[in-house]
């Protein structure tokens, strides 16, 4: 595509740009039957992309009931994935198929399945909040390599994408993945004369990272402040170490066939871990908010006060809850929006009402329920009707931009080319640089330190460049043929017939882009953009119309950036 030196390089500073301008609040409605558009932008949020059927399905229902089906399925797996000797050399030896490392030892076939269920399975919510909740309590395959302990650890946040917080946290604190990532598995007590001390890994990033942050919070997510105006820590070194000798005395549960059974077992990730109370620190600990486990309990005991103790901290709801209202809606939520999904995560009787503000009903939820969550999240007044546009929007992870756009089209793909491509724009699936993920939730927006912009801290002008090309492919009119050594690979293709027949009125075919790829919400400079683009090939040429705009529309900033 001639058009990529042209646009490419200007993409960067004008999609950061984009989100300080203005942008066209949506039409909500007060009726549960909705707009195209305002399915399409909904889809946007809550899904991997529209497609034709997910919108009809929106258009006649409306947001909670697509929301209420969405809560009842459990589609989405990854099969093929047995445990295997975690040496190589020995489960693959010499004879066995070349892609047998690949296949075993690799997280290849995961990271295939991911993309897989993205494109074709219909739990799309469960899996956009698996996706979300993988991006905080992060593990990754820079350690955790074996496509079974990733699985398995996925499968947690799948499982309890629609259940309660505390339970996610109690299976990541006990699974042995995020044991072997942040050195919770064979942690041993204390003992002065072999110089053992609890490692504090895991008692620190399940802290900052994966519940209750650095500072304590407001329920509107704005810090709190001491008499001098600075924020207040939520806990201190003397914290950490309480959560660090509350976690000790668990290892892995024993292989299949192992003869014996003793702390400080080898690896194993297809059970949680299992605890030896004699390596278990029995002492009084200190945690948060001036509690203290008595001393005397059992290794298991500790653990489920210590979870308990994170999940009830006041800080959880807004500190989680504003994550996932980036993950899913804006980068930059008011105040006001963050206070009302921290008050669903709280629970307790809530008034449920239209995004135009009519009330429904109301429903009595315990705290921490994902459910109430997710529906306080994607209802929310602000997620169809931004109470500020300069500062409403967010730009779309690689991983997003590319499921979005191939379900947009009415495209197809087995997971292989959108697995490699994802990795080439810097985001492999499960695989983040640290267990600060691929960004940071406060990540700043280029040229603007007041906004955060998250997933510019992996989207640069190198991926910027790199996803050019990636839309040259699949843009390209042509498949990208299966790969054979994938038992049932299909390939990933976007047929454009249909565009290419729209093509022979460039008006038209302006008009069904908009519709589908900005949820019919694009600028009229864009779309004069796009009518130019479709004119640059003469007439007798429709399908490299069809591709001009289609690929001018992928590349904008007005698309890259959801608002």
């Amino acid at each position: 595509m001639r058009l990529a030196p042209l646009v490419v390089p200007a993409v960067l500073a004008a999609t950061a740009a984009l989100l300080h301008g203005p942008a066209a609040a949506a039409d909500v409605r007060a009726a549960p039957a909705l707009s195209d558009s305002e399915a399409r932008r909904f889809l946007g949020q809550a899904s991997f992309g529209p497609t034709e059927a997910s919108v009809a399905a929106v258009m006649s229902g409306g947001r909670l009931a697509w929301l209420q089906d969405q809560f009842t399925r459990r589609d989405s797996d990854f099969t093929g994935v047995a445990w295997v000797d975690p040496d190589p050399n020995k489960g693959c030896p010499t004879g066995t198929a070349a892609t047998c490392k690949r296949d075993n030892y690799s997280l290849f076939p995961v990271q295939v399945q991911f993309f897989a269920n993205a494109m074709q399975q219909p739990d799309q919510l469960r899996q956009r909040t698996a996706l979300a909740l993988s991006e905080i309590l992060v593990v990754s395959g820079n350690v955790i390599k074996l496509p079974n302990a990733m699985a398995k650890y996925q499968r947690i946040f799948l499982r309890h994408a629609f259940g309660n917080f505390r339970d996610v946290l109690r299976e990541v604190a006990m699974s042995p993945a995020m044991g072997r990532y942040l050195n919770m598995a064979n942690n041993d007590k204390p003992n002065p004369a072999k110089g053992i001390e609890p490692n504090e890994n895991f008692a620190r990033e399940v802290l900052q990272l994966f519940s209750i942050g650095l500072w304590q919070l407001n329920a509107d997510g704005s810090a709190r402040l001491d008499a001098r105006g600075q924020p207040i820590p939520t806990y201190d070194q003397d914290t950490v170490e309480g959560f660090a000798h509350a976690f000790t005395g668990w290892t892995y549960a024993p292989r299949p066939g192992a003869t014996r059974n003793r702390f400080g077992n080898p690896s194993y990730y297809d059970a949680p871990m299992i605890a030896f109370n004699d390596h278990h620190d029995t002492a009084a600990k200190r945690l948060l908010n001036g509690v203290t486990l008595p001393a005397g309990q059992t290794a298991q005991a500790d653990l489920d006060a210590a979870i308990d103790n994170i999940f009830n901290h006041p800080n959880v709801g807004p500190f989680i809850g504003r994550q996932l209202i980036q993950q899913f809606v804006t980068a930059n939520p008011s105040p006001a929006y963050v206070q009302r999904v921290s008050q669903a995560f709280n629970g307790g009787t809530v008034a449920l009402t239209t995004p135009a503000g009519v009330r429904t009903s109301t429903t009595t939820t315990p705290r921490g329920d994902m459910k109430a969550v997710l529906t306080a999240i994607l209802t929310d007044p602000e997620a169809a009707t931004p109470q500020d546009p300069s500062r409403f929007g967010k730009l779309r992870e690689p991983i997003v931009q590319l499921t979005h756009l191939i379900r947009s089209l009415g495209g197809s793909s087995d997971g292989v080319w959108l697995r490699a491509q994802a990795a080439n724009l810097s985001q492999p699936v499960y695989s983040p640089p640290s267990v600060f993920n691929f960004f940071t939730p406060d990540y700043d927006l280029p040229d603007n330190t007041s906004l955060d912009g998250p997933a510019f801290g992996v989207f640069n002008a190198s991926a910027a460049f790199k996803l050019s090309g990636a839309l040259a492919t699949l843009l390209s009119g042509k498949p990208v043929p299966p790969d054979t050594t994938v038992a049932g690979a299909t390939g990933t293709a976007i047929d454009l017939t249909r565009w290419q027949t729209l093509a022979a009125t460039p008006a038209a075919l302006v008009a069904e882009i908009n519709r589908v790829m900005f949820a019919g919400r694009a600028s009229p400079a864009l779309q004069t953009a796009l009518l130019k683009a479709a004119q640059l090939a003469p007439a007798t040429r429709p399908l490299d119309r069809a591709k001009a705009a289609l690929f001018l529309a992928a590349m904008s900033p007005e698309y890259l950036v959801e608002n």
